[in-house]
Parts: C-alpha cells; structure tokens; sequence
C-alpha cells in the first residue's frame, strides 16, 4: 500500500510533462497486466487493444469515438511507449519553455486528434488502403509528440539537441527531417502511424501560427474538458498570503519590464549558443518565473 501511496503522490506533485508519461507508462503496464492473465487462462487478448485503438473503418469508428482519444495514450511494443516518451520528455522540456503546462496538454490532446484523424481520412479516401481499411487500428502517442517537436523547433528553431552518433543539431533540422521521414513512409507497413505523425507535425504547425496571431487552438479544449485539465494541475496547499506594495509609477514600472525582458532576452541567446544546460539554477528560475 506504501508502495502505491507514494507513486499517487508523486503523481499529484509532477508537472503536467511527467503526469502524461505517468499515464502513458501507467496505461502500457495495465495493459501487460492484463494480457498477462488473459494469457495464463488462454484467453485472447485481442480484445483490449479492439476497444482502445482506433480503427480506420468509419462505420466501425462512430461506434467507437472513445478511440479518438484512447490510442493516444496506448502502446503495446516497450520500445514504443520508450521513444515516445523520451522524445516528449525532451521536446516537452524545450515546448515548457516558451508555454504553459495547459498549453502542453492541449497541444499533446490536439496533435493526437489531427494525427488520428488524417489517418482516417487518407484510409478511406487512398485506394492503395483500401485492402486493409477495415481491418487497420492506430495506437501510440506519436501523433502527439509530433505536434510537440513541431511547436518547440517552430518557437527555437536554432536550439541545439546533442543527437547520439551525430552531435549536437538544431530543433529545425531534426524536425524537418522527422517530417519527411514520415512522408516517405505513408506506402511502408506503417502507413497508419506515419500519416498520424504528419497529422501531428499539421496540429504543431497550425497551433505556433495560430498563436503567433493572437489565437490559441488550445483554448477552446481547456474549456471543453476542463474537468481532464484539473488532472494535471498539482494539488499543493497554500496559505494565504497578503503583500502590501507602494504603487509605482509609470515610468518605474516601464523600467522594471524592460529590466525583465532584458533577462530573458540574454537567457534565450545563451540557449541558442549553448544549449538549455548551460543555464545557472537562477536563470532558469527566471525563465520559468517570466
């Protein structure tokens, strides 16, 4: 019980980055679970992936719509879920940078949905699917953290990643080539996942553009599913606590925000020359403060 307690609790303190690979490992190790007993009473397991991943087939999608959202949070393979979340851990770091943990989750809900569904949609509009739409299902959170490195090589786009075997490399660059590995990929084995990836780069795309006018494509699911949003917000006790300021001027205030911006302003250079580690502890405090 000790042992659960403790696994709630660091659940309800993780920022929203670590609830959605909790929930993802979570998801993977019931499903094993399951599979498990299922298997040792020789019974198929078939079952529970039927009714948690998407299907292509239409008809069989409306009777299904829950899978819209449920394939995002599942995998089956352990190296699936392992790049999935490594690739959101990182990216998902870099996205927090310039946004709000409410705009990660809805970015990550978003990208999941466009992934989902382009691959509907190209299933049953491409003759070359036709064989195998009423049979294909798509399951991963590829979709989603797709959408993630899009956003996060769109606002930094010279950030540098140390890639193994390769060295250190621009977020722009290991996006676009995400991107085109994915296109070339819609006639392989994996036409599903790749076309959900693309869909994800759209919804990473469209999200930056969009936000850049002024309009935040994730506002609009903060209020739908307000309910889910309050999952991942951590449930920390505060007194209360009352500051009493002499007002300042203007001109005293005008000088305080160019002081701030300043700051940042040096803080993102020193990124872009050397990387996120090379930040003292204060300086990110400061960028996570702005």
């Amino acid at each position: 019980m000790d042992f659960f307690k403790q696994l709630l609790e660091r659940f309800r303190s993780a920022d929203s980055l670590l609830r959605l690979i909790y929930i993802n490992v979570g998801v993977w190790v019931l499903i094993a679970l399951l599979s498990l007993v299922l298997k040792l009473f020789t019974l198929s397991d078939s079952v529970l992936m039927e009714y948690l991943s998407m299907p292509s087939d239409v008809a069989l999608l409306l009777k299904r719509p829950w899978t819209l959202l449920s394939y995002m949070m599942v995998h089956k393979a352990f190296f699936h879920l392992f790049f999935n979340m490594l690739c959101l851990y990182w990216f998902g770091k870099v996205f927090l940078m310039q946004h709000t943990e409410k705009q990660l989750v809805g970015l990550y809900v978003l990208g999941g949905l466009f992934g989902g569904i382009l691959y509907a949609l190209s299933y049953n509009f491409f003759p070359l699917y036709a064989d195998v739409r009423h049979y294909s299902t798509l399951i991963g959170a590829s979709a989603s953290v797709m959408a993630v490195i899009v956003a996060s090589a769109m606002q930094m786009p010279n950030m540098q990643m140390r890639v193994l075997l390769i060295g250190n490399v621009s977020l722009k660059y290991i996006a676009l080539a995400t991107v085109l590995l994915s296109f070339l990929g819609i006639t392989s084995e994996n036409a599903g996942g790749e076309l959900a990836h693309l869909g994800g780069a759209l919804a990473g795309y469209l999200f930056i553009v969009f936000l850049r006018r002024g309009s935040d494509l994730t506002a609009w699911f903060s209020r739908v599913v307000g309910w889910l949003v309050g999952l991942f917000k951590p449930s920390r006790r505060k007194k209360a606590k009352f500051h009493y300021k002499r007002p300042v001027s203007d001109a005293e205030y005008n000088q305080q925000k160019s002081s701030h911006n300043e700051q940042i302003d040096l803080i993102l250079d020193k990124i872009k020359r050397s990387g996120y580690e090379s930040l003292t502890r204060d300086e990110k405090e400061i960028l996570f403060r702005r």
